[in-house]
């Protein structure tokens, strides 16, 4: 017989450690219950369910799991996110926010957001689905309100520029952002410390106090997760 305990983050409410023989795992409580959305396992603890969050697929639980200090995705909240792909992490997120948040989804790829709509929205009231290109926001901005924060993981060589493009349209005054950098994408000619002390640089230029810059390795390589605040 298996042992299994659920203990909340110490430091992020609504995600949890789930710990299975020993074993400890990131997890989210299902908003969808018995609904997987990308064949991660589901654990029933105390008439809860939780699901497996997998820094293998999510950039975002690899900076949970490497010590990020800051994730401004909460219960409540309204976040946007940029480059929701087909829904993976958006669906951990969703879980995060609970019933009263809301995630603005954005996604440029026609095919990834026919996923994200069977995968995850058909199943949660709290994902709005945007099919649009985040270099141009006005084209979403009847769409989306105000939000508390946002998730970017574009992976485009002017990340940092979308980021401000989007922050200063939509973030709320003193709102925090999450920006996953590749550095592949941004210039193979410098190592990737250089590319991500250039964009904390640029962060900075653009208005933004940035908190820190995680490497997500090995979980990722060549990654780094940066947070920050638009305005001081």
């Amino acid at each position: 017989m298996r042992e299994l305990g659920v203990q909340e983050h110490k430091r992020f409410p609504n995600i949890f450690i789930v710990t299975v023989n020993d074993q400890r795992r990131l997890a989210t409580r299902n908003l969808s219950p018995g609904i997987s959305v990308y064949g991660e396992e589901l654990i029933v603890h105390n008439s809860a369910e939780y699901r497996i969050w997998d820094p293998h697929r999510s950039k975002l639980a690899a900076a949970i799991i490497r010590g990020v200090t800051r994730v401004p995705i909460r219960p409540g909240g309204k976040i946007l996110y940029l480059g929701a792909a087909s829904g993976t992490t958006v669906s951990h997120v969703s879980d995060i926010v609970g019933g009263s948040g809301e995630v603005y989804a954005v996604e440029f790829s026609q095919r990834s957001i026919r996923e994200l709509i069977e995968r995850v929205c058909r199943h949660r009231a709290n994902v709005q689905p945007i099919l649009a290109d985040v270099r141009a926001p006005s084209k979403y901005s009847m769409i989306v309100s105000n939000v508390d924060s946002i998730y970017c993981d574009v992976a485009q060589p002017e990340q940092a520029k979308l980021l401000a493009l989007n922050s200063n349209m939509f973030l709320r005054k003193g709102g925090e952002v999450m920006i996953a950098v590749k550095s592949r994408s941004i210039d193979v000619t410098l190592s990737p410390s250089k590319v991500f002390d250039r964009e904390v640089e640029t962060l900075k230029t653009l208005g933004f106090q940035v908190f820190e810059a995680i490497r997500l390795e090995p979980y990722d390589i060549d990654h780094a997760m940066i947070t920050a605040r638009l305005g001081k």
